[in-house]
């Protein structure tokens, strides 16, 4: 072989010497080893990656990389890690402008002022679904509510004057002091109680053979009915004290013989439901005045109240009578 020829195998030979993949990219992939696979593929990964940092230059983007691994110089031995594929994947953050953030808080806020809204606006509906079913309940029961007279009687009820050769009577105004009188007039327009089944209906004295109606209220229509009960005193059997007056010498002359009542004799008294026995405990003689008789107990009792004496009606017979036990 001339000088020449020579020359040039040696200078194909310095050419594999410092670039392997050259005859590596001459072969068929099939006629390859493992190692020249390996390479032409780190190779082909480096290619891409110059590529895609370079874009990310060019766009603007930040990207922290590691300088490039140098295959020549690493051993054999040391394993080839592509980190285009990691760095591609999770870049840095970049950050959101200042007014994309005050925005980001200014639509939070309306969201958590939202929700505090319609909390409220619930908790409000359940408040007033509340209050209309308690309205309900009460218009469905009228017979819970007992008006309550905010002033005591001025005058003890039944008061009226003799009745004349016909039976004609009136009430006796006479006995009311003057200055007293419009509230007497305003007294007698209380409402009376819607009937209830606690409320007294029916009134018993053995002792007298009286057995009468009772109704709700004392003035004088009322009393022309039965016996009536003061607005404002308590139901049968309960703690307080059953205030029931009646006329002695008109409309039936239900407790004229109120005085005959002596300590031990019985006073029933009826609501829809059950009986209540009184017994009595005292019988006292009064002036017209004396409201103290009507005034509440701590403990279940019964007045009864009557003009006294018969046909002349200037006092008034009251009879004290304590539950039976």
């Amino acid at each position: 072989m001339d000088e020449n020829g020579t020359s040039y195998i040696k200078s194909c030979d310095h050419s594999l010497r410092y670039n392997p993949f050259a005859m590596a990219r001459k072969k068929a992939p099939e006629d390859l080893s493992v190692e020249e696979l390996r390479r032409l593929l780190v190779e082909k990964r480096r290619g891409a990656r110059k590529e895609r940092l370079e874009h990310y230059r060019r766009t603007g983007r930040v990207v922290s990389v590691a300088p490039d691994f140098d295959f020549d110089a690493a051993p054999q031995s040391a394993p080839v890690i592509d980190t285009a594929e990691a760095t591609e994947s999770t870049p840095e953050p970049v950050p959101a402008p200042p007014r994309r953030k005050i925005m980001d808080r200014v639509l939070l806020g309306v969201e958590v002022l939202a929700v505090i809204g319609l909390v409220v606006v619930l908790l409000n509906g359940l408040g007033l679904l509340r209050t209309l079913n308690n309205e309900v309940v009460a218009a469905l029961n009228p017979e819970t509510v007992t008006p309550t007279p905010l002033v005591m009687a001025v005058v003890l009820p039944s008061g009226h004057t003799p009745p004349d050769a016909q039976g004609n009577t009136r009430p006796n105004e006479a006995e009311i002091p003057s200055h007293l009188l419009p509230m007497v007039q305003s007294l007698a327009n209380i409402p009376v109680p819607t009937a209830a089944p606690d409320q007294a209906v029916r009134l018993q004295i053995p002792a007298l053979n009286v057995d009468a109606p009772i109704v709700q209220g004392d003035g004088w229509e009322q009393l022309k009915k039965g016996v009536g009960q003061y607005i404002g005193s308590p139901d049968p059997g309960r703690d307080g004290n059953v205030v029931l007056s009646a006329h002695n010498d008109v409309y039936g002359e239900i407790f004229r013989y109120l005085d005959r009542l002596v300590p031990g004799d019985q006073i029933i008294v009826y609501t829809q439901q059950r009986q209540f026995v009184y017994i009595v405990d005292r019988t006292v003689l009064v002036e017209p005045t004396a409201v103290e008789v009507m005034a509440s107990t701590g403990s279940p009792t019964v007045t009864l109240i009557s003009c006294y004496p018969y046909l002349v009606n200037d006092q008034r017979i009251v009879v004290f009578a304590r539950l039976q036990n």
